[in-house]
């Protein structure tokens, strides 16, 4: 049985009326057993309405089982987006091919020059992103991981669903990790923003963490586009792929990304909610689901939310992010994917994370793991003090009526 055959057995909107009706006592049942483990009706009871009144709780929990967990660190990292060729039309994404924009894949010399900036940044770890298409796809992959390897410890990809064997051929060049959003588990909105090409197959999609664990990559990213459908539901769906996951695939580790709706190129859509308070509170529901589960925050978000909401369950957070192909040094002008809402530097980011006393880190696997010696940079990579006076391990001062202030 693979998550694809379980995913059938449930329904959407089913699982969206079982959220809406629980009630106090069920959010209050779910907090008493965080300790103990949650199981995944808990985790509807904390995605619900009724769990609001609930957040200060939830994330003084989140926060503290993140700290013994993980202690008071802070992965940064940053995307490196090498095409924006895509064969899919998707209504929400400024890559789509119908959208009429000149279109670009970075030659080895333009990759090297993005990873130039990057280490002058202080980045060891680095998400490689593409568009989907063949045209772009495993062999390029593997150029971009010999060019790149030299350079960093951790190199990831967000890119179009592969099959098992590129997927072990490609962490056997030095893959650590893959992001593969479904974007929504919703099986009746999933083909109104998909119209066509291979991301339309619901299926191959739902399947690829199943080809991803078995082919032995080290770290699997998940997540929902929250805005195309119930994000309740979308959230539960995530938390149910994940549980599937840690059972069958548990020596792999795994991360959570929250992306919401951005500006786009392309003919605007309409938008489910899902506010500021609405991700925190997915977040903490996921932090109190799995202790062990990564969860990633990006510069989606803007500057005041990023400072206040980093402390509540968050491990990981990009910094400094272009996501146009050559953004960093060649093509900064060129269409985004996306817009981002944070624009600091990753050192402002960094010295910003080491005055609250958390640490930042700067890569994410070192290649002695892969029995292959660190390797000697020649592309500048100054050193980013790291050292901070002794860190304040008071919980924060979270105030959640209406906006969120976390001190």
């Amino acid at each position: 049985m693979n998550f694809y055959k379980e995913w059938q057995q449930q329904d959407f909107a089913t699982i969206a009326r079982t959220i809406a009706a629980k009630t106090s006592n069920d959010v209050q049942r779910a907090l008493g057993r965080v300790r103990a483990g949650l199981d995944i009706d808990d985790l509807a009871a904390l995605l619900s309405p009724a769990a609001a009144p609930f957040l200060e709780e939830m994330a003084q929990l989140s926060h503290q089982l993140t700290v013994e967990r993980f202690g008071r660190t802070m992965q940064l990292y940053a995307p490196m987006y090498l095409t924006n060729v895509c064969a899919n039309v998707c209504t929400y994404c400024g890559f789509s091919a119908r959208n009429r924009i000149p279109r670009k894949a970075l030659d080895d010399a333009e990759i090297l020059a993005e990873a130039a900036v990057l280490k002058h940044m202080g980045f060891d770890h680095v998400l490689l992103v593409t568009g989907e298409s063949t045209r772009y796809g495993t062999a390029y992959l593997k150029n971009a991981l010999r060019v790149l390897r030299p350079h960093f410890s951790s190199l990831s990809i967000e890119v179009q669903p592969l099959d098992e064997a590129d997927y072990a051929a490609l962490a056997a060049d030095g893959l650590s990790a893959v992001l593969v959003y479904q974007e929504t588990y919703n099986a009746d909105v999933y083909p109104v923003h998909h119209l066509s090409g291979p991301k339309a197959d619901i299926a191959y999609r739902l399947e690829t963490p199943d080809r991803l664990g078995r082919a032995g990559v080290k770290k699997i990213g998940l997540g929902a586009l929250y805005g195309l459908s119930d994000w309740r539901a979308d959230a539960w769906f995530t938390g149910l792929h994940l549980r599937y996951l840690e059972r069958r695939y548990w020596r792999t580790r795994y991360s959570i990304s929250f992306p919401r709706l951005r500006p786009h190129e392309g003919k605007d859509i309409a938008v489910t909610p899902f506010n500021e308070r609405d991700l925190v509170q997915t977040a903490c529901a996921f932090r109190l689901l799995s202790p062990e589960v990564e969860l990633s925050l990006s510069t989606r978000e803007n500057e005041k939310f990023r400072n206040h909401a980093f402390r509540l369950g968050f491990t990981s957070m990009s910094a400094g992010s272009r996501t146009n192909p050559g953004g960093y040094a060649s093509a900064p002008d060129s269409l985004e994917q996306f817009e981002i809402d944070d624009s600091r530097s990753p050192s402002e980011v960094a010295a910003f994370l080491r005055n609250q006393g958390y640490e930042p880190v700067w890569k994410d696997w070192d290649a002695t793991f892969d029995h292959v010696e660190h390797p000697t940079f020649n592309i500048e990579h100054p050193t980013f003090n790291s050292g901070h006076g002794k860190p304040n391990y008071q919980l924060p001062n979270t105030n959640y009526s209406g906006q969120i202030s976390v001190h």
